[in-house]
């Protein structure tokens, strides 16, 4: 798992590292079922209820870090290559990388957004479960 002072690779594997990093959000009502199946089966959902809480939030910042980092890299990259660019004006291989990043930095700024839905999708799933359980602080 990706950790918050990574490099930013390439975006296929920025994304590839997000999608395994959201694995428990998507599978967020199995799990959930699997802590809660009813009220008379599981011997303290409060404390199931509790770590799946610390579980998902802890990787909903790793998840956060991760993206902010980088879009800090590719943003520093976006400035550098607009500074150089300036220099030399005529080389299209540069305006092609400095599309290419600004592109990049766009679909990572998309993931900002990504993010807040799933957190919202879980924590009411979260919530409709866990709920009577365990209420997070």
């Amino acid at each position: 798992m990706p950790s918050a002072v990574m490099e930013c690779p390439d975006f296929s594997e920025f994304q590839e590292a997000l999608k395994s990093m959201r694995r428990p959000h998507d599978i967020i009502i199995n799990t959930i079922n699997d802590v809660v199946p009813t009220g008379s089966f599981h011997s303290d959902e409060a404390a199931a209820c509790r770590s799946l809480y610390e579980t998902l939030e802890s990787g909903n910042v790793k998840r956060e870090n991760y993206i902010k980092n980088c879009i800090t890299i590719t943003a520093d990259n976006v400035k550098k290559l607009r500074e150089t660019r300036e220099n030399n004006a005529d080389d299209t291989r540069l305006s092609k990388a400095l599309r290419a990043e600004q592109t990049k930095l766009r679909m990572l700024q998309v993931e900002l957004t990504v993010e807040d839905l799933l957190k919202d999708r879980t924590t009411k799933v979260f919530h409709q479960k866990c709920g009577k359980y365990y209420k997070p602080l």
